[in-house]
């Protein structure tokens, strides 16, 4: 199940793994075993991750609300404020107001809407800050991160290793454990969440916008990526790093098992047993 160590004296729990790996019901599954951990999911308000959400200044916050007076009331429930910014969780207000996802959107910290070091900055700062206990945590360490070092800032393989580097510098004074949902067979991955990620009619919702996103990516248009092609090469490229960095980085606080195969019984004795393997 596990090649590498693990010392489970902590209680925070990372969920990470390529798209369609099961992390979100992987999530869901451990959450009921462990009823008394909070759970952080994508587009959630988290303390950690940014994904899904506006990381807003407290004018650009009035500039929103100005803009959608229709939608004050709920993007004030769905805002958090934290320091002098504000995360609106933006893809939790379900409307039909033209433009408002797409405006939103802008103000994520993904994208390349931000230089590097800023983005870096503000991803090592909020992990510098956060001290949580008893937490699980959907993709918050790598995917959205990674996505963006690679195909928005193009970063290669030693940039991105040497960042990891830092946040394990951060997160060593801190109780975490990374539990990585590891995909053997990516295209057959692949075929099927396009299928589950479907409308009643069959119109795929995922699979294009996942293309679109990689198609148009500074990294996608340099190399040529389209098609299920391209997002095969990328995601064989990604995991490949994942492992690099599990491998190099977190070796001892990870474990690896095998993508919707596995016994969630042993899996939580694995994270509850001390040097486990």
């Amino acid at each position: 199940m596990n090649n590498y160590q693990i010392d489970v004296r902590g209680n925070n729990f990372f969920v990470e793994g390529l798209q369609g790996a099961g992390k979100s019901t992987f999530v869901q599954k451990l959450s009921e075993e462990l009823t008394d951990y909070k759970v952080f999911c994508e587009g959630e308000y988290s303390p950690v991750e940014l994904a899904w959400c506006a990381y807003v200044t407290e004018e650009q916050y009035h500039k929103v609300l100005m803009k959608y007076p229709s939608l004050r009331e709920e993007i004030k429930q769905k805002t958090v404020i934290e320091g002098e910014h504000r995360i609106i969780c933006y893809t939790k207000i379900l409307t039909d107001v033209p433009n408002f996802h797409r405006d939103l959107e802008a103000y994520e910290i993904y994208n390349g809407n931000y230089d590097i070091e800023s983005f870096e900055n503000v991803i090592l700062s909020r992990f510098e800050k956060w001290n949580g206990e008893r937490q699980i945590f959907e993709c918050s360490i790598f995917q959205n991160i990674i996505e963006n070092q690679m195909l928005y800032f193009m970063m290669s393989e030693d940039e991105i290793m040497y960042f990891y580097k830092r946040l394990k510098n951060i997160l060593m004074r801190k109780p975490f454990r990374i539990v990585y949902l590891d995909v053997d067979d990516i295209p057959g991955t692949i075929d099927v969440i396009r299928k589950e990620r479907s409308d009643n009619n069959g119109n795929e919702l995922w699979f294009p916008m996942m293309l679109k996103y990689l198609e148009e990516s500074p990294y996608g248009r340099k190399h040529a990526l389209t098609g299920l092609d391209g997002l095969l090469e990328h995601l064989a490229k990604r995991k490949a790093l994942e492992h690099r960095i599990i491998r190099e980085i977190f070796k001892d606080n990870a474990c690896l098992i095998k993508s919707k195969n596995y016994n969630l019984s042993d899996v939580i004795t694995l994270l509850k047993t001390s040097n486990a393997k």
